[in-house]
């Protein structure tokens, strides 16, 4: 019970403090959390394997901007007879900020995973996978009819391709990822200096805070996450770093309709990472992570930067 009790007093705790934090945000691209990438993964267990699962997932993130997103995800799990793991997430979406609110389905990812090194002392994973667009990240104001830049947007309109591996064992997590997106519909085309903009009142040095690029093909990103687990009989803690490295730079169309690479959009986002979990027994579990940024790109015309993330996330075996 006591536990418990101080279980419930460092949730409420983060949950006050989250609000001040500086994070970058990368469950909206989706690779950090799928399959090998997932954080808190567990070695070694010593729980019996449940061949399906469900994750419930609550995420909240403050923009550079004003605009708040939130997104409530469906996370499902299934273990095949050859034991490749199946994952299936569904977000939905809701955005409030100066210019309005928006809302909708988010992308939704898939990714198989396979245990490639069994060892007595670690375990290999690899995994493969693709995020699906659920639009082409072109929604407008529902009242001026000007399309809203890309923090307010429920998707990324792109298909992306996913791979990923990682190294577990009793205290540590390594893994790697590479996200490339392959099939381009973002049709976003916020111009700020443009679109008419004199019915916002907050005035336009606001306005053109919002980076600008007109159907945008976004670059390729690799990260890495490091990560050390506490692990007690029910509780268990973890601190990290994810480093973030966009290799490929941005595209956008110029005046003309031709592509332009984006200065500024290639570099690292580096957070520093933290969680807290709780098993309540052997089908169920709560954890909560959130994190700090330590350095980000100059220029973020996917509007996926964050002043502060926290997702919570409730886990249940079946």
């Amino acid at each position: 019970m006591k536990t418990a009790k101080y279980l419930s007093t460092f949730f409420i705790a983060i949950l006050i403090h989250g609000q001040e934090t500086y994070a970058q945000g990368c469950s909206d691209a989706g690779f950090c959390t799928m399959g090998a990438m997932k954080p808190d993964q567990a070695y070694n267990e010593k729980l019996p394997v449940k061949l399906r699962s469900i994750d419930v997932t609550f995420y909240e993130g403050q923009s550079n901007v004003s605009a708040n997103i939130k997104s409530g995800i469906l996370d499902f799990g299934l273990i095949t007879r050859n034991d490749i793991a199946l994952q299936f997430k569904v977000p939905y979406m809701w955005v409030n900020g100066n210019f309005g609110s928006t809302s909708g389905l988010g992308d939704l990812s898939l990714s198989a995973t396979k245990k490639i090194v069994d060892h007595q002392k670690y375990d290999i994973l690899a995994t493969i996978g693709a995020k699906i667009p659920s639009g082409r990240s072109n929604l407008r104001h529902k009242e001026h009819d000007v399309v809203l830049p890309m923090y307010y947007q429920v998707s990324l309109g792109t298909y992306d391709f996913i791979m990923g591996a990682s190294f577990i064992n009793k205290d540590w997590l390594f893994s790697v990822g590479y996200q490339q997106p392959i099939i381009h519909q973002n049709e976003n085309s916020f111009r700020g200096s443009v679109q008419n903009w004199a019915w916002y009142e907050g005035g336009m040095d606001y306005v053109w805070k919002h980076d600008e690029a007109l159907d945008l093909k976004r670059g390729a990103d690799v990260m890495m996450r490091v990560e050390r687990n506490f692990r007690l009989s029910r509780l268990n803690f973890n601190l990290g770093l994810l480093p973030i490295y966009r290799v490929t730079k941005d595209q956008g169309k110029d005046e003309n309709g031709e592509y332009q690479k984006l200065e500024g959009t290639t570099g690292l986002a580096l957070s520093a990472l933290g969680g807290v979990g709780y098993r309540f027994n052997v089908f169920s579990s709560i954890k909560l992570i959130y994190g700090m940024q330590l350095a980000d790109r100059e220029y973020n015309p996917d509007g996926l930067t964050r002043k502060h993330v926290l997702n919570v996330t409730y886990h249940y075996n079946f």
